[in-house]
């Protein structure tokens, strides 16, 4: 079994695990620890755990991006 742990930090670490849970598969684990989200994967192979990694990475990037530009949005409005 292959395995890796990503750690982000986050000005809303709920909000951005509550949006990566859905697409977690059952090799994956998502938890908050303070402002950090943390994330466990396992795979049987090198290949599928760097595909997984790879795809949780940019699921991360979007998730972070939209929160951002919510709360941005929601702050501008009177």
């Amino acid at each position: 079994m292959r395995r890796a742990t990503v750690r982000t930090a986050h000005a809303n670490p709920q909000l951005i695990a509550a949006a990566l849970r859905p697409d977690n598969t059952d090799e994956m684990q998502t938890t908050v620890e303070g402002d950090t989200v943390v994330t466990r994967i396992e795979r049987d192979t090198t290949g599928g755990l760097h595909s997984t990694v790879d795809d949780y990475v940019v699921n991360v990037d979007v998730a972070d991006r939209v929160v951002q530009h919510a709360e941005r949005h929601s702050k501008s409005k009177p």
